[in-house]
């Protein structure tokens, strides 16, 4: 089994094409083929199922993924490290984000790294924190930034990059509007928008509803801000949403009104232990600024 012949499978699988993988591995589409067939007989067992109009994996197949991305992450390591040891950094950071990403000090840390180091392709994943913790654990995403899990993370695979509380969201021709602060209990009677199970500040969410003893009953959930807001905008109902997502202190149609009790969040960078870092992550892990606990802000 040849590294080239897995990442001839990585990319069939990931572009879910024989052709599509062809031209990123820039090779002819009948030697990309050739290569799965002389891998699937090598393995005695088909890793694709193949139509007219797609390209599946198999349960042999997924079984593979794992391996694959293994060798070919750590081939893509050696290159960048001894790119790194002639003074040239380049190679691949694949970087996971959680919606409010771009409320965050990362945009302008990676605007930073861009320009210490132009030769490394950075990729970001978007998703919610449940399905992005599992896979830096797993070593597809090489770093995550999620809200923070309310039991914790290992400080030494962390930096808080926010600290701010959750907030409501209220349209400004509402009478809540005017309020000074608004009281869990008084979202029992209105139709709630918030985040989905998914999301990382769910867990502390339904922990402050459960210490006030009020059910957490959203009418609507989504894990994107922007969407919230525009929900609350049009008469849906209030919301409850990270204080430091950008843009939302700024739009006249809605007010942002403290929440009693206080529900207090971070949201950090996570990666894996120090014998994973490859050289491009330890060059972005060089950049990060100091945990600074009692900080408040974006």
């Amino acid at each position: 089994m040849e590294a080239r012949t897995l990442q001839y499978f990585l990319a069939v699988a990931e572009e879910r094409s024989f052709t599509w993988a062809a031209a990123r591995c820039h090779v002819a589409q009948p030697a990309i083929s050739q290569q799965i067939r002389s891998l699937e007989r090598e393995l005695g067992e088909a890793l694709f199922e193949r139509d007219s109009r797609s390209v599946r994996l198999t349960a042999a197949g997924d079984a593979l993924m794992p391996h694959a991305r293994a060798v070919t992450a750590a081939i893509t390591a050696a290159k960048a490290e001894f790119a790194a040891r002639s003074g040239l950094l380049t190679g691949n950071l694949v970087l996971g984000a959680a919606d409010g990403v771009e409320s965050s000090s990362l945009p302008a840390l990676l605007g930073t790294f861009h320009r210490l180091h132009p030769g490394i392709s950075v990729q970001l994943v978007e998703g919610a924190s449940a399905a992005l913790v599992p896979q830096v654990r797993q070593g597809s995403l090489d770093a995550v930034f999620v809200a923070v899990p309310m039991d914790g993370l290992d400080p030494a695979e962390h930096r808080v990059l926010v600290r701010n509380e959750i907030v409501a969201l209220v349209a400004s021709d509402q009478p809540q509007a005017g309020q000074e602060v608004l009281h869990l209990e008084e979202f029992s009677s209105v139709p709630l928008i918030t985040y989905g199970r998914d999301s990382g500040l769910y867990p502390r969410l339904r922990a402050a509803f459960e210490a006030a003893g009020v059910p957490l009953r959203p009418a609507y959930a989504t894990n994107h801000v922007a969407l919230q807001l525009e929900l609350v905008a049009a008469g849906v109902g209030i919301a409850l949403a990270a204080g430091a997502a950008g843009g939302i202190a700024r739009d006249p149609r809605v007010t942002v009104v403290p929440v009693a009790p206080r529900i207090a969040y971070a949201k950090a960078l996570i990666w894996r232990g120090s014998s994973y870092l490859s050289a491009p992550l330890r060059a972005l892990l060089d950049l990060l600024p100091p945990d600074d606990e009692h900080t408040l802000t974006a």
